[in-house]
């Protein structure tokens, strides 16, 4: 069974795995928009208008970033290391990811491009930087997950949050906490290595059914297929202790000492640390389609689809390349277990959009109508 992932962490916590070698250029209709609540002192709740077009959102420590459906990213927040001041070319990028002073984004070539404070050489990614298909980041360390399913960390490695453990194999999603790092294994289990104070790299068990990992400061969380979230580690603030009914997630996150989940429905539930109002998810909570954590504020990416639109498979508003996966799993699945996958990205999605030929299923038939209409506009 194909597993989607979503990967997130203390300082990003939402990427998007796409093929290296493809754009995010194509006519849009749909309207991506970021809410953010919280601690505002520096800026980071303020989303530059205009507030549109966006299909990714990440947090750091008093800045955040947004990624453009024309692959260009936005950063607002505290600059005071140059950390919102994307380098040129803006474009191409087709993920984002934020440390606690320092910025990641990933190009559609492969390649990571990093900005920011940069005194462990959390920016200075190692050769050869091709083959990325993820991007992550910790507090001053960053990582990135590799086509073959290897994670290459660098960095600060003072708890050894940068040696990925062996086998550095059969990795399907990075994510990075404060002082520890964690990878999400084909299998469905998590792999923590780093900083283990407060038990944050020892994932309970079952180490099973995972399909997101996420990191926050000294705390860790995983999405189970069965739509359960499991937190471990720091528990000061309650951020491990998940609100009930502990169900019917589809994307989890991190911040400093608060969680974050997604439901299927569109809503957003946060828990723990709120000294600054960071659980409180702004009305109307609805229509959300990712999340993400700050160190103390949050962020929600919405979406409102128009119906049926044949080949937006992702229900992000494009028809693009991006589509490709989504449409490739609904046809090696049926439709109930292809909706509980792909929800992370797509909770409002319409069936029609994959039964592109419309004969009531999604089947080889809607291979060609699907191929015909890429990087079209909708109908």
């Amino acid at each position: 069974m194909r597993r989607v992932i979503g990967a997130t962490t203390c300082g990003l916590l939402f990427a998007l795995l796409m093929p290296p070698a493809a754009r995010a250029d194509s006519p849009q209709y749909g309207h991506g928009s970021i809410v953010a609540w919280g601690r505002n002192n520096g800026g980071q709740c303020n989303v530059p208008a205009p507030n549109t077009d966006f299909v990714a959102v990440a947090g750091g420590k008093f800045h955040s970033l947004g990624l453009k459906a024309d692959g260009s990213i936005v950063a607002w927040g505290r600059n005071d290391y140059g950390q919102c001041n994307v380098p040129v070319p803006n474009t191409d990028f087709v993920a984002v990811a934020a440390g606690s002073y320092h910025s990641l984004g990933l190009k559609a070539d492969g390649s990571i491009v990093a900005w920011g404070y940069n005194i462990y050489g959390q920016c200075n990614v190692p050769a050869p930087n091709t083959g990325f298909v993820a991007v992550a980041g910790g507090n001053f360390h960053s990582l990135g997950l590799k086509a073959d399913g290897s994670i290459v960390a660098w960095g600060y490695n003072d708890y050894g949050q940068c040696d990925v453990p062996a086998p550095n194999t059969d990795f399907v999603a990075v994510a990075g906490g404060y002082v520890h790092s964690l990878g999400l294994k084909s299998d469905g289990s998590i792999v923590a290595w780093g900083h283990n104070g407060y038990g944050q790299c020892n994932v309970p068990g079952p180490n099973t059914d995972f399909v997101a990992v996420a990191g926050g400061s000294v705390h860790s969380l995983g999405l189970k297929a069965d739509g359960s979230i499991a937190a471990w580690g720091w528990n000061e603030y309650g951020q491990c202790n998940v609100p009930t009914p502990n169900t019917d997630f589809v994307a989890v996150a991190g911040g400093c000492c608060h969680s974050l989940g997604l439901k299927a429905d569109g809503s957003i539930v946060a828990w723990g640390c709120n000294d600054y109002g960071q659980c409180d998810v702004p009305a109307p909570n609805t229509d959300f389609v990712a999340v993400a954590g700050g160190w103390w504020h949050s962020l929600g990416l919405k979406y409102i689809t128009p119906p049926g639109c044949p080949g937006d498979s992702n229900c992000d508003g494009v028809i693009s390349w991006r589509d490709i996966d989504f449409f490739r799993a609904a046809l090696d699945d049926n439709v109930t277990t292809w909706w509980v996958k792909f929800q992370p990205l797509a909770p409002t999605c319409p069936f029609e959009n994959n039964d592109v030929n419309a004969d009531g299923t999604v089947n080889w038939r809607d291979i060609d109508p699907f191929v015909a209409i890429m990087n079209t506009t909708c109908p």
